[in-house]
C-alpha cells in the first residue's frame, strides 16, 4: 500500500471513530448503523462538539449544514417566523453552505464527497421556519457537472411532511445556465412558494433510496416469505464504517442438476446483479427492487427462473457513500467502478469481497455466470441503455449483442441509439471491463443505465418523466428479457402454442367472490324444438311481373316493371348459366305445386304450340284486390348482368327505362 493510500486509510479511520464516539456518549450509536428516523423530523445523527456554534458545520456533520438559520443582516436573537432554517445532517444529506444574498435569494453550496473534492451533483436537505406564502429563490453555485439534463426536463423533487409524495418542480421555476456573478460557474436556480407554516420542506435531486430504507425492505420481504425460502439473505463483508453489505441468493434448482459437473456441459447458470455502486443513483436502488419483487413473486415467468437459475443480488455495493450524502465516492472518496481491477480489502472491503465470489463461482465445476449486469442512472441521457464491451473474438462479440437487442424489445423507454460497446481504457476499473478480461468467456457482462428524468414517447418528441413505480417497470422488463434470452438460445424450452393460450385464460382475475345463490334453472338456455322447415306464405297483390327476353342491347335477367309487358324467355342469351335457368323454369312451373305461389295460371294442358304461342306473348297477371286491403307501391326490380356490359351500353339501358317511363 502507498503512502497515499494510507494516509487516507488513517483518517478515515480517525474520522469514523470520532463519529462513532460523538454519538456513542448520546446512544444514538444505533443511527450510524442506518437506524435512522424520517430526516423530517429533524433527528440528526451527527453531534455537534460542545464549542460548536449553532452554524457550525464542523467535524461532527463532516460538512453539511445542521439546523443553521439564516437571519438577514443587522438582526440577531431569537430566530421569527420566515428566517429560513437549513439542514442537511441527516441521512443522504448533502448541504455544505447557505447564505442569503438578497431579500428572497440564497446561495447554496453542495458540500463534495468525503476525501475527494472533484463531485458536486446530488444534494438533499430540508428547510423549514417558513413563513405562509414566502417566495424564494435557491441558487445552487458550484454543481461540477455542466452536462445534464436539468435543460431538458429534469428539475428538483420536493415534499412536505403533510404531502409525502414526491413531486417534480415546474420547468417553468427551474434554470440551469452559465452565471457571470459567479465567476462563470453553471448555476442552478429554481424558485419556491412555500404555502404552509406548519411544514417541513424537503428538496433532493431524485428520490432518495437510503441505507435504512433498504435494510427495513429486506426485513419485510424476509418475514414476508414464509416457511418457503424463496431466498436467503446473507452479510458478504462489512464496510469501512460498519454496515453490512447485503447478498441475497435466490437458488431453487433442483439436487438432479447440482449432481452434474462440467465435463458433461450441464452447469447450473448464475445471473449476477450489482446495484448502488454510485451512492447517488438511488433510480438504481428503484429498479433493483422492482426486479427483486418480481423475481420472489407469484408470476410464472419467476417460478419458471427460480427453478433453474441462481441469483447473486447485492443490492447495495456502497452503504457508506449512500449514508453520508456522497455523489459518486466512497468514505475513502474514491470512485469505485474505476477500481475494480485494483481494489483492496483495506480501501474496498466491498469490492474485494464481491471479486472473491465472483472468482469462485467461476472456477467452480457446478456453476457458470451468464451473466453480471451493473444498474446505474445517468443524469444526461433520456431513457434506459446498455452499454457493453468489444471482443476480437467475433463469435463472442455476436453473442454479446443478444441480450440488448432482447431487451429492446421488451421496453418501450429503451434507446437504442444511446447503447454503446467499447473497449475505452478510462473504463478499464469498471466491472463490466473487469469481468470480461479475468473471467471466462462464457460471461456477458452488462452496465444497465436508467435515466434520473424520464424517456421519450412514441412520437419522439414528449418526454414522460419517471416515478418510482417507471423504476420498478424497468426491473421487471429485466427478469422478462432474461427469460426470452434462454428460450432463445435453447435452454429454456418454448412453449407450445396450446400452452400459451391456456395460460392466458388463466391470466384472468381469480373468482375469489360469489354472488348470492339464486335459480340455477333462472338462466338455462332450453335447446330448440325441432321443427320441419317449410316455405313461408307469400302474397301477392295486384303485382305485375314481367320477363325481358331481350337480345340486343338490353342485359336484364327479367326484369320486374309494373307497366312494361315483357314476354318471357327463358332460353334467351340473358339467362346465362343454370343458376339462371333454373330460376326461371322454376317461376313457370312451380305455380302448379303450391297455392300459396298460384299466379292465375289455370290451363296446363293443350298443345306444344299453344304453349309456344303462351311463351312467345306477353303474359300479364292481375290479382283482384279485397275491398278494405291496403296495397303498398309496386316493386320495381331491374338486375343487370355487369359481366355482358360494353362500353356505352349501361347508358343506353337507362336511356331506355327513362323512355318507358315516359310511355
Amino acid at each position: 500500500m502507498g503512502l497515499l493510500q494510507r494516509i487516507r486509510v488513517s483518517s478515515g479511520i480517525r474520522r469514523v471513530l470520532h463519529v462513532v464516539s460523538a454519538t456513542s456518549e448520546h446512544g444514538e450509536f444505533d443511527k450510524m448503523l442506518g437506524i435512522a428516523c424520517d430526516p423530517l423530523e429533524h433527528t440528526s445523527m451527527y453531534e455537534r462538539g460542545s464549542d460548536d456554534s449553532e452554524d457550525s458545520d464542523g467535524e461532527g456533520g463532516l460538512g453539511n449544514v445542521s439546523r443553521v438559520i439564516i437571519r438577514p443582516p443587522g438582526q440577531s436573537g431569537k430566530a421569527k417566523r420566515g428566517h429560513l432554517c437549513f439542514d442537511a445532517a441527516f441521512e443522504t444529506g448533502n448541504l455544505g453552505k447557505a447564505e442569503l444574498v438578497g431579500d428572497f435569494e440564497y446561495d447554496l453550496f453542495l458540500r463534495p464527497d468525503t476525501c475527494n473534492p472533484r463531485f458536486r451533483f446530488w444534494f438533499n436537505f430540508t428547510v423549514d421556519n417558513v413563513k405562509q406564502d414566502q417566495r424564494v429563490i435557491f441558487n445552487i453555485v458550484n454543481i461540477s457537472k455542466s452536462r445534464n439534463l436539468f435543460n431538458c426536463g429534469l428539475t428538483p423533487l420536493v415534499k412536505s411532511s403533510s404531502r409525502p409524495k414526491w413531486q417534480r418542480l415546474s420547468k417553468r421555476q427551474v434554470f440551469f445556465y452559465r452565471s457571470a456573478m459567479h465567476q462563470g460557474h453553471y448555476v442552478l436556480s429554481f424558485g419556491f412558494n412555500f404555502d404552509k407554516e406548519e411544514d417541513v420542506y424537503m428538496f433532493a435531486l431524485a428520490s432518495p433510496y437510503s441505507y435504512s430504507r433498504l435494510q427495513s425492505y429486506l426485513n419485510v420481504i424476509d418475514a414476508r416469505q414464509g416457511p418457503e425460502k424463496r431466498f436467503t439473505r446473507s452479510v458478504l463483508v462489512k464496510s469501512l464504517q460498519n454496515r453490512n453489505v447485503d447478498l441475497l441468493t435466490i437458488d431453487q434448482v433442483t439436487h438432479s442438476q447440482r449432481s452434474t459437473n462440467r465435463l458433461e456441459r450441464s452447469f447450473i447458470r448464475v445471473i449476477v446483479i450489482l446495484c448502488r455502486t454510485h451512492s447517488s443513483e438511488a433510480p438504481a436502488s428503484h429498479v433493483c427492487q422492482g426486479f427483486i419483487d418480481f423475481l420472489v413473486g407469484n408470476h410464472p415467468i419467476a417460478h419458471v427462473l427460480r427453478e433453474n437459475f441462481v441469483f447473486k443480488i447485492v443490492p447495495m455495493v456502497n452503504p457508506d457513500g449512500v449514508f453520508l450524502g456522497n455523489n459518486r465516492c466512497n468514505l475513502m472518496g474514491q470512485d469505485m467502478n474505476r477500481n475494480w481491477h485494483v481494489a483492496s480489502e483495506f480501501t474496498q472491503p466491498e469490492l474485494h469481497a464481491i471479486r472473491n465470489v465472483l472468482k469462485e463461482l467461476d472456477n467452480s465445476d457446478t456453476y457458470q455466470i451468464d451473466f453480471v449486469i451493473d444498474l446505474h442512472a445517468n443524469s444526461s441521457m433520456h431513457g434506459c441503455f446498455i452499454y457493453g464491451n468489444t471482443y476480437e473474438d467475433v463469435y463472442r462479440y455476436e453473442r454479446h449483442l443478444v441480450f440488448p437487442r432482447l431487451f429492446a424489445s421488451n421496453a418501450q423507454d429503451y434507446v437504442a441509439e444511446h447503447t454503446m460497446f467499447n473497449a475505452d481504457d478510462r473504463k478499464a476499473g469498471s466491472v463490466r471491463r473487469y469481468c470480461c478480461e479475468r473471467l471466462s468467456d462464457t460471461v456477458n457482462a452488462y452496465t444497465l443505465e436508467v435515466s434520473m428524468a424520464g424517456h421519450y414517447l412514441r412520437d419522439g418528441k414528449t418526454v414522460a418523466l419517471y416515478n418510482e413505480d417507471g423504476y420498478h417497470r424497468v426491473g421487471r422488463n429485466l427478469t422478462r428479457t432474461l427469460l426470452q434470452y434462454y428460450r432463445f438460445i435453447n435452454v429454456l424450452p418454448v412453449p407450445l402454442v396450446s400452452e400459451m393460450r391456456l395460460q392466458g385464460k388463466r391470466r384472468g382475475r381469480p373468482r375469489t367472490h360469489h354472488s348470492r345463490s339464486r335459480s340455477r334453472t333462472r338462466y338455462e338456455v332450453k335447446p330448440r324444438a325441432k321443427t320441419t322447415r317449410c316455405h313461408a306464405p307469400i302474397s301477392y297483390n295486384n303485382l305485375s311481373i314481367c320477363y325481358d327476353s331481350g337480345g340486343g342491347v338490353s342485359s336484364d335477367e327479367g326484369g320486374y316493371s309494373p307497366t312494361r309487358p315483357v314476354p318471357i324467355a327463358p332460353g334467351s342469351s340473358t339467362f346465362s348459366g343454370y343458376r339462371n335457368y333454373r330460376r326461371a323454369a322454376t317461376a313457370t312451373t312451380s305455380c302448379a305445386l303450391h297455392d300459396q305461389y298460384s299466379l292465375g295460371l289455370g290451363d296446363h294442358g293443350g298443345s306444344r304450340s299453344k304453349r309456344a304461342a303462351a311463351a312467345a306473348a306477353p303474359l300479364t297477371i292481375e290479382l283482384p284486390v279485397p275491398p278494405g286491403v291496403s296495397v303498398p307501391p309496386k316493386p320495381y326490380l331491374s338486375i343487370i348482368d355487369l359481366n355482358q356490359l360494353t362500353r356505352g351500353s349501361l347508358k343506353l339501358k337507362v336511356n331506355s327505362f327513362d323512355a318507358d317511363d315516359r310511355r
